[in-house]
């Protein structure tokens, strides 16, 4: 019986929690972006080391930022994913 199958299954689970980091470091990003491109002023330091130095941002508050319809879809089915996949918040 070949042992490939078994090598590839262990490989395979040992590497998913870091796919799936990878996954949910991608979806921060990218829900943030619609955030930073609104004008959202971050807070954290991981979003001032993402996105800069917030010298354009003008709404402190997220709930103020406007965003489209579209833009409001978009955050929420990537924070449905996020939640799915157990990213932190």
């Amino acid at each position: 019986m070949s042992r490939l199958p078994l090598i590839c299954l262990v490989l395979s689970l040992s590497a998913a929690p870091a796919f799936a980091q990878a996954l949910c470091e991608e979806m921060w990003g990218e829900r943030n972006a619609i955030y930073f491109d609104a004008g959202y002023c971050f807070k954290t330091a991981r979003a001032k080391a993402a996105f800069g130095d917030n010298a354009d941002c003008r709404y402190d508050d997220i709930a103020d930022v406007p965003l489209s319809t579209r833009q409001r879809a978009d955050i929420a089915a990537i924070q449905q994913r996020e939640r799915k996949l157990g990213c932190p918040r």
